[in-house]
């Protein structure tokens, strides 16, 4: 309605504080959404009132508004969007083609997913101010460009998709991996992302890499629970129980990637994904997973979408199909990739592989480097452990 992010997010978090003052004392409205609107235009109107820079423009907008609050009480009834659900509703909206692909998917996780700066710059792998830069700029291109603030339709739509994709496959991440803090997992993140991938399914029913992220978070997602114990240590994929995992989400899962498999063209970035947790969630124990297969999707997946983070774990693959020092081969061939220095996974991988060659003094350097990466209490509580264990088994006698 104002045409100006910076100035809808300012005017909601004041609306947001006038119900913290005035709730606890009046009641919670029957209606707080409506409420927070009503409030959020009337400083809208007494802000343009008050401007002294283009007066006429703003009285007119000022007219606009509230002849908008008078007539058309229900807003989102008034859009008649074919989306149905105001949260993603509001990713496509902010996911508009006139910023950069890095710049929507940034701002929109910042805005809508609830997600901090320093948790999108890890999703990017990219410095925090370099994200905030992003966002910035961001607010400022649709604000001078007077972007509206419309749902897309049609190719529009299509347009947005992949930065849409992305958005929610990062709030998945999140969920499932936490940046900081005390817990391993955020499972609201999950269940949000989920909610939106479902909900996107069936407004784009034909297009694979739809039902492919579905397929991936439905099948990530079933390990939730087992990627815990039960002092909040993180487990392993490998050490996992795996009666504990979810198999209605699994059954979900592989019935998403059964629709996105009829749909022709080749796999694409979510798909191939997906293929890959599947490898994982049919395989009844963990020696049962084919490496091989996982290896090849890998290696198909490096083509479609390259990016370190697809070499890294490619590397892994091959380490449990072919060995740990073919895996380590293949890291030492882009350790000192820029992307990486602050990854604290790069150094994990490490020094399990040098772990089980037996190189314990070079594993345990690797490891400590890798709590000193991460802020994850959990994970820096288990790399150092793994530090320890390794230092046990360089100076413990040999047989």
């Amino acid at each position: 309605m104002v045409r100006d992010v910076g100035l809808a997010e300012d005017l909601a978090q004041e609306a947001l504080v006038a119900a913290l003052e005035q709730w606890p004392e009046a009641g919670v409205p029957n209606n707080p959404g409506a409420w927070l609107m009503a409030t959020a235009k009337h400083r809208a109107i007494d802000l343009f009132r008050r401007s002294s820079v283009m007066e006429r423009k703003h009285e007119e907008l000022g007219r606009e508004l509230e002849a908008l609050e008078r007539t058309v009480p229900d807003l989102n009834a008034a859009l008649d969007d074919p989306i149905g659900d105001d949260l993603l509703r509001l990713v496509f909206i902010s996911c508009h083609p006139v910023i950069s692909t890095e710049a929507r998917a940034a701002l929109t996780l910042r805005l809508l997913g609830g997600l901090t700066t320093d948790e999108i710059a890890r999703g990017f792998l990219v410095p925090e101010s370099t994200i905030a830069q992003r966002i910035v700029r961001a607010k400022r291109t649709l604000a001078e460009k007077k972007i509206p603030f419309e749902v897309p339709r049609g190719a529009e739509l299509t347009e947005r998709l992949a930065s849409v994709l992305e958005v929610i496959y990062l709030i998945f991440n999140e969920g499932y991996s936490a940046t900081a803090g005390d817990d391993l997992v955020r499972p609201a993140l999950c269940e949000d992302a989920l909610r939106l991938g479902r909900i996107l399914a069936g407004l784009m029913p034909a297009t694979a890499e739809v039902h492919g992220l579905v397929a991936l978070m439905e099948i990530q997602a079933s390990r939730l629970r087992a990627r815990v114990g039960d002092a909040g240590e993180p487990i392993l994929l490998l050490d996992q129980n795996r009666a504990h995992w979810d198999h209605l989400l699994i059954g979900r899962g592989l019935a998403a990637l059964e629709c996105a498999r009829r749909i022709e063209g080749a796999p694409g970035l979510y798909v191939l994904q997906a293929e890959i947790a599947a490898c994982h969630a049919r395989a009844h124990t963990a020696e049962e997973t084919d490496w091989r297969r996982i290896v090849a999707l890998y290696t198909e997946l490096a083509e479609v979408s390259p990016s370190p983070v697809v070499e890294l774990n490619r590397a892994v693959a091959v380490s449990m199909a072919f060995g740990p020092q073919a895996g380590l081969e293949l890291i030492d061939e882009f350790k000192d990739e820029a992307s990486l220095r602050s990854y604290y996974l790069l150094p994990t991988v490490r020094g399990d592989l040098l772990s089980k060659l037996g190189r314990f003094g070079e594993a345990r350097v690797e490891f400590e480097r890798a709590a000193l990466l991460t802020r994850n209490v959990r994970e820096r509580r288990l790399l150092l452990e793994r530090a320890a264990a390794s230092e046990r088994a360089l100076t413990s006698p040999q047989p």
